[in-house]
């Protein structure tokens, strides 16, 4: 029987990249029947909102989702739908895979780490008002419950992957309670992990020692905002956004989704590299179980990144989204 998953192709380009992934998954014979599902702007002029209540209650009932991106506008409009999303569905673990691909130009050959990042808390949760006019203010929340969890979240993965190091990311030498209490609570899960190193680094060391040694690091664990701004970092160190996958978990569901932007510059004229989406639904394919397909699709595509002539133009190439998309086919 075929699986059902959600589709949300989302804005921009995301349509196209998404178009190309499916397509892919379809050629590797995995048997999915795709639930497609509407999320940003053109939802929010259809429904008034950037995420209509009915995704939600979909994305729950099947489980998993794969996602293009989504506009968010900057400043006023509509709120992010990917903040939306991973609140409404507590999706509190954002994994972010970060990993040389030969091919890629990056100015590191050996880059190998992965960005888990507590998804639902802190600054980046959106929790801001108006004071008076000239004031605003907005709250970082830090909870224990969410500490815990994304904490043995970074630690079970590192463990179920063979990982040797997981390094906690704070300010707690300025933010000294909530990001103390961030740090205690990864102390205190890091202590059932005897067999995985824990160490403690403040986040603007991290981003020195990135640019410097990236190999250093193995599992990088953070709350909401570093977590952002940190993964960007990391993927630079690979080659971009563009070949970097995504994944935000929860208890009850799954989004893995491309990790750059709706690129809405570029949207319609086949010309955005779908590597970051198409990454992503092999992270959706291990979590089905399909592990097969999913080790058939990488080795595909590191013969076509050996390809200059089948690759995007960000990748050095002169193809489109659609022939790229044919050359990897071709290749499984």
């Amino acid at each position: 029987m075929a699986k059902k998953i959600a589709l949300i192709p989302g804005d921009g380009i995301g349509p196209e990249v998404s178009n190309a992934a499916t397509s892919v998954v379809d050629a590797l014979g995995v048997k999915i029947d795709w639930v497609e599902l509407e999320v940003g702007a053109a939802a929010f002029a259809k429904y008034g909102k950037p995420v209509p209540d009915h995704v939600f209650d979909e994305v729950k009932d099947l489980g998993v989702a794969l996602k293009g991106p989504a506009t968010t506008p900057i400043g006023g409009g509509f709120s992010s739908p990917n903040v939306a999303l991973r609140q409404g569905l507590d999706l509190y673990a954002s994994l972010r895979p970060v990993r040389t691909l030969p091919g890629v130009k990056s100015r590191f050959s050996d880059v190998d780490i992965v960005v888990v990042r507590e998804n639902t808390e802190g600054l980046y949760s959106s929790k801001e008002h108006l004071v008076v006019p000239g004031v605003a203010e907005s709250l970082k929340i830090c909870t224990e419950q969410a500490s815990i969890r994304i904490a043995e979240f970074a630690f079970d993965y590192a463990v179920k992957n063979n990982r040797r190091k997981v390094t906690a990311v704070h300010k707690a030498n300025i933010m000294k309670l909530t990001d103390g209490m961030f740090l205690e609570c990864a102390r205190k899960v890091s202590h059932k992990y005897g067999d995985i190193e824990y160490n403690e680094l403040i986040v603007d060391n991290v981003c020195m020692q990135l640019v410097i040694d990236p190999t250093r690091f193995d599992v990088l664990l953070m709350e909401n905002l570093y977590g952002d701004i940190v993964s960007e970092l990391c993927s630079g160190l690979v080659g971009g956004v563009g070949v970097v996958p995504g994944a935000n978990y929860g208890r009850k569901a799954v989004i893995f989704e491309a990790v750059h932007g709706s690129a809405p510059d570029i949207a319609g004229k086949n010309r955005a590299n779908p590597l970051g989406i198409i990454l992503s639904a092999r992270l959706m394919l291990d979590h089905i179980g399909e592990h097969a397909a999913s080790e058939r699709l990488y080795s595909a595509i590191l013969k076509l990144l050996s390809d200059a002539d089948s690759l995007t133009p960000d990748l050095g190439g002169k193809a489109g989204t659609r022939e790229m998309t044919s050359a990897l086919i071709a290749r499984l």
